[in-house]
């Protein structure tokens, strides 16, 4: 059962600093989420398409839903008619499928770009130099029906604070040298989505817009 108290306690903490709590409900049941949505919180981020679109196809329609967890191309498409954000994206081809789905659907796709900070390789994103080159070739001219909103990462899971900070520090850095480098102008380029149940507070002091918080409000999986 989802804790209520918990999830108003973090939302006054979150909108001090002015940053979007994406509630994780990933393997919880609809029932959890309702619970949720009638306490008045309407963001959701899954990480398994399957499971997405089943929720939403139970759940009202005003829910955002976000996609938060590695998406394969050839699943973009189930998701393409209603998702609000999809946070992992790790590629030009990626990027590429989410544009043509986009377009099938006649709107634009918010996206966030994943930059890899951890140190473990499992983790997916971007190198920073890998994504300066991208951004550098004018590749991304081309889509017309995705739109970069930010930038998503995960920090190393490690109970060492300092390394976790570290990590965040770097993302942070890089979002503003992105930013001003490629979307001076754009006032849409304005999300950092870091920061889970185990190191939010962390990533709300090192500059995060958007935590993804799932087993504080949920109870562990």
């Amino acid at each position: 059962m989802p804790d209520l108290v918990r999830l108003e306690q973090i939302k006054s903490q979150l909108s001090q600093h002015g940053i979007k709590l994406v509630a994780v409900s990933k393997t919880k049941p609809v029932e959890d989420i309702e619970q949720l949505y009638h306490a008045g919180h309407k963001i959701f981020g899954e990480n398994r398409v399957r499971e997405l679109v089943n929720k939403y196809e139970q759940l009202p329609k005003d829910i955002e839903w976000h996609m938060i967890g590695h998406l394969q191309s050839n699943k973009v498409k189930y998701i393409a008619p209603f998702v609000h954000l999809i946070h992992g994206v790790d590629s030009f081809k990626l990027l590429a499928a989410i544009d043509k789905q986009g377009a099938k659907h006649n709107r634009i796709i918010d996206c966030l770009l994943q930059i890899h900070i951890a140190e473990e390789a499992t983790k997916h994103g971007f190198s920073f130099e890998d994504l300066m080159q991208l951004l550098a070739s004018g590749q991304l001219a081309d889509l017309h029906h995705v739109r970069i909103t930010g930038l998503m990462g995960m920090a190393t899971f490690t109970s060492d604070n300092g390394q976790i900070r570290k990590e965040f520090r770097e993302i942070a850095g890089f979002y503003q040298t992105i930013k001003t480098e490629f979307f001076k102008d754009q006032d849409h380029f304005r999300e950092l989505s870091i920061g889970m149940s185990g190191d939010y507070e962390i990533a709300m002091e090192e500059g995060s817009t958007m935590v993804r918080i799932g087993s504080l409000i949920f109870g562990e999986r």
